[in-house]
């Protein structure tokens, strides 16, 4: 079986990509993951608001503003530089493509960083983005517009090619994706997983709630990858969330995803896990008699299906009105 494919003008041996997190933030990590196979590794995502946390602690209790530019610089340049060591030295350790993240709220801060990644070795760049509005005057378009302009600044200063992730909260995720291919963008990652509150409610505080994903997940991805995918853009759809077995791989593929990214599931239960899942992607392409991923990926599509009315469903009880 030949599961090679093509994903942000790479080509990977697999379609298994290990996601940005805490598996990805050291070369020892990086090297079992290629070992045990993977495509390509997502290194773990610089933070901007953690970047910019780390300045104000720092400048708290300064009353001097040159003193405090100096250590604004300061705490900025070491965050830098320690995430382009651990870019340069993963690059050093294995042949699998490196992807670089940043997880930024704003473009004018990242134009610099994104040039010192290329330089670095970057393969591509994931931008990680989620802005939670807080106004009710500000409108929909106007919050996609500021997703479109961190990108497009960013754009500017790098040839490599860049994907960006997003949450799952769109009005049209179709015309969005279309809008970022137009302004160049390679590819998609949905979806982002991000800090979500909960509440206690013996001590009235706010806690974060449950961190890793669940298979469930998947199902909202598919409906948005099996009709982005047909719609005629060539922008690269990679699956984040919801992906635990083989099984779970291959529907993505099937609905149209050039790659799929794991990481709850390595958390759980190990790298070895990765093994598990291209054993279980060969099986199922041998049994179906899939040489190539080509040979199937988008094969149940909102254009290839005989009724693609099923993407369109949403109410229901109206289609399952015997359950009770």
């Amino acid at each position: 079986m030949i599961l090679s494919t093509t994903y942000l003008n790479l080509t990977l041996k697999n379609p298994l990509i290990v996601s940005s997190s805490g598996l990805t933030n050291d070369v020892d990590k990086i090297a079992e993951i290629e070992r045990q196979g993977a495509g390509a590794v997502v290194l773990k995502s610089l933070f901007e608001e953690q970047i910019n946390y780390e300045v104000n602690r720092a400048i708290v209790k300064s009353k001097n503003a040159f003193a405090d530019r100096l250590i604004e610089n300061y705490v900025k340049e070491n965050s830098v530089s320690d995430y382009l060591n651990l870019l340069e030295s993963a690059k050093k350790q294995v042949e699998i493509p490196i992807i670089a993240s940043i997880n930024c709220i704003s473009g004018q801060n990242w134009t610099n960083f994104a040039e010192r990644l290329e330089n670095s070795g970057a393969d591509a760049l994931e931008l990680n983005i989620n802005l939670i509005p807080t106004s009710k005057t500000l409108e929909s378009n106007d919050l996609e517009n500021q997703y479109l302009e961190i990108v497009s600044e960013v754009k500017k200063h790098i040839k490599i090619p860049i994907a960006v992730k997003v949450g799952p909260h769109f009005t049209n995720i179709l015309n969005f994706a279309h809008k970022l291919e137009n302004i160049g963008v390679q590819g998609i990652v949905l979806y982002n997983r991000f800090y979500e509150p909960d509440f206690d409610i013996d001590t009235l505080k706010l806690k974060p709630a449950p961190i890793l994903g669940l298979p469930g997940e998947l199902h909202h991805t598919l409906r948005h990858i099996g009709m982005m995918s047909m719609a005629g853009d060539k922008i690269n759809i990679s699956v984040s969330g919801g992906v635990f077995n083989a099984e779970a791989m291959i529907k993505s593929l099937l609905a149209g995803a050039q790659t799929a990214q794991l990481c709850s599931v390595l958390y759980q239960k190990g790298f070895g896990e990765i093994k598990s899942i291209l054993s279980g992607l060969k099986e199922w392409m041998l049994k179906m008699n899939f040489e190539t991923i080509e040979s199937f990926r988008g094969k149940l599509n909102y254009h290839e299906i005989p009724n693609p009315e099923v993407y369109e469903r949403s109410q229901f009880m109206k289609y399952f009105s015997d359950i009770e």
